[in-house]
């Protein structure tokens, strides 16, 4: 079988390293690129993301992508900040009122997390909960540990796949069509990330 082309979508976000290393480690080659032919090209896409949803969405723009990524017919997977940014809308605000209109792939929005007198951000490792299967979660058991590092969650919805609780129910993992995306840090998650990670590939 021939090996999967993956590209990792630059976003000039800070954590494009630690995920193409985590593919490297599985002996799997990525290319890491914010362009259009490489883009289509790909059999499989991953869209990293750490830092604000105001900033992301501004370089999405900038490096012309947002079409691109709309228009992916291939499997897509976000990972934390680029999971949220495969929703409607996030109410991140910075320097303004104004909601950040996302990508609207995933019919669910984003919004701080009401947590009562925990901490923010929700930051080590969680379990995840799912009823059912999912070719993402195949051979990770129900209740296991995962990384996650955020203040903003995506509401859970029909398109939910897993959850995790953290002062209130949110989504830890997404999917609407071939548009996929975690919460957590897939990267970070030792070995049940690495096999997240596997599955991904193996789709």
């Amino acid at each position: 079988m021939n090996k999967p082309k993956i590209t990792i979508i630059d976003t000039g976000c800070a954590n494009l390293s630690s995920v193409k290393l985590a593919f490297d480690r599985l002996g799997v080659e990525t290319k890491v690129s914010f362009d259009p032919d490489d883009l289509k090209k790909a059999d499989k896409l991953i869209l990293p993301g750490v830092g604000t949803a105001v900033a992301a969405m501004r370089m999405l723009n900038e490096r012309r992508l947002i079409d691109l990524i709309k228009e992916a017919k291939q499997p897509l997977l976000g990972i934390c900040l680029g999971m949220q940014m495969l929703s409607r809308v996030s109410e991140e605000k910075m320097n303004s009122d104004e909601n950040v209109p996302c990508l609207n792939l995933v019919d669910s929005r984003v919004r701080l997390m009401e947590v009562g007198n925990l901490r923010l951000p929700h930051m080590g490792w969680d379990q995840i909960s799912y009823n059912g299967e999912h070719p993402l979660l195949r051979g990770i058991p129900n209740g296991s540990y995962f990384y996650f590092v955020h203040s903003y969650a995506m509401e859970v919805s029909d398109a939910t796949v897993a959850t995790c609780e953290y002062g209130e129910k949110f989504t830890a993992i997404v999917q609407q069509d071939n548009f996929m995306g975690t919460q957590f840090h897939p990267e970070k998650s030792g070995a049940v990330g690495a096999k997240l990670l596997t599955n991904f590939v193996e789709m």
